[in-house]
C-alpha cells in the first residue's frame, strides 16, 4: 500500500472527532426540538434587530426581556426553574425642569415618545452610552409605561446605579 492511499493519525483521529460531534449533534436535536418548538424562521423574525443600526432600541430590548420572562415563566411552570436571585430594581428622580424628554434610542437626535415632569421617580431598566449631553454620556432605558431612553445627566439615581445593557 502507498503512503499516499494509507490515511494518517492525524486524518484519523480528526475524522472520529467530527463523526463524533456529528453523533453528538444528532442525538441533541430531539430534546432541543422539545426544548423550544418554535420553528427557526419564526424565532429569527422575533429577535432580529436592524443589521444596519448599531445603536440600541428600546423596543428591541424590550422584546428581548419580554422573551427572557417568558421563558423563565414557562420553565418554572415545567419544573426547571432554579432559585433566582431577588431582582433588583433601579430608580431615579427626574432632575430637568421643567420636564425631561424620552427618546426610542439613546441619542438627542432620535424620535421624542414622551416626557417625564421635574421631581418624578422613573423606574430604570438598564444604563448605555450614547450621545453626550453636558459632558454625560450615559442613557438609562425607562420602563414606565412605556419603554424609552432617558438622558442620565438629568436623571439623579435613587440607591444603586443601574446595570448596564
Amino acid at each position: 500500500m502507498s503512503p499516499l492511499s494509507r490515511p494518517s493519525r492525524l486524518r484519523r483521529l480528526g475524522l472520529c472527532v467530527a463523526t463524533g460531534t456529528l453523533a453528538a449533534l444528532t442525538a441533541a436535536a430531539p430534546a432541543a426540538m422539545a426544548a423550544d418548538p418554535q420553528p427557526v424562521g419564526q424565532r429569527a423574525e422575533a429577535t432580529a434587530v436592524d443589521p444596519t443600526s448599531d445603536e440600541l432600541s428600546a423596543s428591541a430590548l424590550q422584546r428581548e426581556h419580554e422573551a427572557q420572562q417568558q421563558a423563565r415563566q414557562e420553565a418554572q411552570q415545567q419544573g426547571q426553574a432554579r432559585p433566582q436571585a431577588p431582582k433588583r430594581t433601579y430608580k431615579g428622580r427626574v432632575i430637568a425642569k421643567p420636564y425631561l424628554l424620552l427618546r426610542d434610542k439613546p441619542t438627542r437626535s432620535s424620535r421624542i415618545v414622551g416626557s417625564v415632569e421635574y421631581g418624578s421617580v422613573v423606574h430604570i431598566f438598564c444604563k448605555t452610552t450614547g450621545d453626550n449631553v453636558d459632558g454625560n454620556n450615559r442613557w438609562y432605558l425607562l420602563t414606565d409605561g412605556t419603554w424609552a431612553w432617558g438622558s442620565a445627566r438629568y436623571i439623579e439615581n435613587i440607591g444603586a446605579a443601574p446595570k448596564w445593557c
